[in-house]
């Protein structure tokens, strides 16, 4: 059953959907979305005497992990000021700006690494190692390994 009183369209699987008021926005697409939720059904409220019962969004309890990604994004200063239920946009906020830092991170690991491998080769060439005659070393190596383990087999 569908049923429209105001900005509320209550649907009878017992949702509630709010048409958010328009606001101007710098960018297409953002700005107050509909918030859907649970309420009293139409056919508990034929009365008309009470008003519809809305429930306060759903509060999220961080985890250890939660609050460490609120204490390195900047949130809150210490594990002791974080409290015990906080709105899930929050900690969808802090864990992209972490995803973000990480992205930062391994990009300079990234660029620091290919300078150490430069480096690394440069000494490489200086001391005229190469990786063709490590392996025909390497290689020469095995053979006369397998000369001498035949020569052994012989006697």
């Amino acid at each position: 059953m569908l049923c429209v009183r105001g900005s509320v369209l209550c649907l009878g699987l017992g949702f509630t959907i709010h048409r958010a008021p328009r606001t101007v926005s710098r960018w297409p697409g953002w700005g107050p979305r509909a918030m859907c939720h649970p309420c009293s059904s139409s056919s508990q409220n034929r009365s008309g005497s009470e008003p519809p019962v809305h429930r306060i969004p759903a509060q999220y309890k961080p985890s250890k992990f939660d609050k460490k990604i609120l204490l390195w994004t900047g949130r809150f200063k210490s594990i002791e000021e974080i409290p015990s239920l906080v709105p899930p946009e929050m900690i969808a906020v802090s864990r992209n700006k972490a995803r973000v830092k990480a992205c930062y991170i391994m990009m300079g690991l990234t660029v620091v690494a290919c300078f150490a491998v430069i480096v690394s080769a440069k000494r490489a060439v200086q001391r005229q190692e190469s990786l063709t005659r490590w392996n025909l070393a390497k290689k020469a190596k095995w053979r006369e390994e397998a000369a001498l383990a035949a020569q052994s087999k012989s006697k």
